[in-house]
């Protein structure tokens, strides 16, 4: 399997990428390497941005996410899938790793492993912060913990304090993998739809089950039974569904992201067969159903299934074939860095076979535009932004390389 994205199909292998990325210099990107990305009736633009760049920013051993604490413009954190958190501090990467769950961590080199982590909008003062992982045995669990008083560059191992926990152990792929943090604090968790190929477990649209889902619980609070409390506005709390759910209808979203400017949420929902897919949702919407496994983007996937309210991606694109590369969607996020104002309100996004980076004018109704930027990198594993709203791209060891981390900026 690929790290974490994965291969779309159920045989979980893909051919190593032979992509190579320069630092500080564009590479072409492949014309039609993604076919059509893009929702139909949307304006193709298969033009390069001139003046980007991406700046090569650390060297890394699997790295899948990159994040930073809110009002923390001096550090960068690299979630390592074996299980380490790495510190980039004001540009040089810190020898002492920030966090290590190694040993609580199944790692297999494919979907497996540490895959995300998030800070609250408190962190400068309660210290605490979540990561999400497949425990040994390949349960996805979510953990706090807290970062030491002393040294804001090292966590406390004995902080640890299970939040939540969600069997899947007959499949190793289809995991999820994200956390972030919405606005009043709650925390937002994706998962899979449980593994195999074509969701054999029918998760994606059992409103019983937690995977295949968004979830939204509060680990601020909880209970006398579990690490956390469900919030009051939930969608199915009163009402038929588990109440930790907050979308559904999904496949392996393996990242999804809120824009800072507005709260909306786009998914990167990998594709089956066929399609690659990107939703897109107001931070208004709740319990909205993506279709999963009812339909695979646009396409009917299972023939009498039901999804009511079936919400299509805004865009989608095929994967597979001759004279196409792309095999799973990365989802990316909104870009807000104003150091590159002609993306700025743009959607970045890419493929984990082809590396390369495309932005998209995002709406409810669809994708307004789809751009291929002209830069690539192999075996793109991640979006990640900081503090500041700056974008990074994760990329994994492959061929005897080493993964790294890449910046995206503005250059003459």
């Amino acid at each position: 399997m690929t790290p974490l994205p994965s291969s779309p199909r159920s045989s979980g292998r893909l051919a190593p990428a032979a992509l190579a990325i320069a630092v500080l210099a564009l590479a072409a990107v492949v014309p039609g390497a993604l076919g059509h990305p893009f929702h139909p009736g949307a304006d193709v633009a298969d033009t390069s941005a001139p003046g980007l760049a991406l700046q090569r920013v650390g060297t890394f051993a699997f790295p899948v996410y990159v994040t930073s604490p809110p009002g923390d413009n001096a550090r960068q954190f690299v979630v390592e899938q074996s299980g380490q958190v790495r510190i980039i501090k004001n540009g040089q990467t810190l020898r002492r790793p920030f966090l290590d769950i190694s040993r609580f961590v199944e790692f297999d080199q494919g979907e497996r492993g540490l895959m995300s982590m998030a800070f609250p909008p408190d962190y400068a003062t309660s210290r605490r912060f979540y990561v999400f992982y497949t425990e040994r045995g390949g349960d996805l669990r979510v953990d706090e913990l807290r970062r030491s008083a002393r040294s804001p560059d090292v966590a406390l191992l004995s902080s640890r304090r299970r939040v939540i926990e969600i069997e899947h152990s007959r499949y190793a792929n289809h995991n999820g993998g994200q956390l972030q943090v919405g606005r009043g604090g709650n925390l937002f968790v994706s998962t899979g739809d449980g593994g195999g190929g074509g969701d054999p477990l029918r998760s994606g649209q059992n409103l019983n089950s937690l995977l295949g889902k968004i979830l939204r619980i509060d680990p601020r609070r909880p209970t006398s039974t579990r690490g956390y409390s469900i919030p009051g506005d939930n969608p199915f709390v009163g009402r038929f569904g588990r109440d930790e759910i907050w979308h559904y209808g999904l496949r392996n979203p393996w990242r999804f992201s809120f824009d800072r400017a507005n709260g909306n949420m786009a998914i990167g929902d990998v594709g089956q067969g066929t399609m690659e897919e990107v939703d897109f949702v107001s931070g208004l919407r709740r319990g909205v159903n993506f279709g999963w496994s009812c339909f695979e983007g646009t396409l009917r996937y299972r023939a009498g299934c039901r999804a009511p309210g079936h919400r299509p991606p805004v865009l989608q694109y095929t994967h597979g074939g001759e004279g196409n590369a792309s095999c799973s969607v990365t989802g990316g996020y909104v870009l807000r860095d104003r150091a590159i104002s002609r993306l700025y309100g743009k959607y970045l996004y890419g493929d984990y076979c082809t590396g390369a980076l495309h932005a998209a004018g995002l709406r409810a109704t669809g994708a307004t535009s789809n751009a291929a930027l002209g830069l690539t990198v192999p075996r793109l594993t991640s979006f990640g932004e900081d503090a500041r709203g700056r974008l990074y791209m994760t990329s994994r060891s492959y061929e005897g390389r080493s993964g790294a981390v890449y910046r995206l900026r503005a250059v003459p």
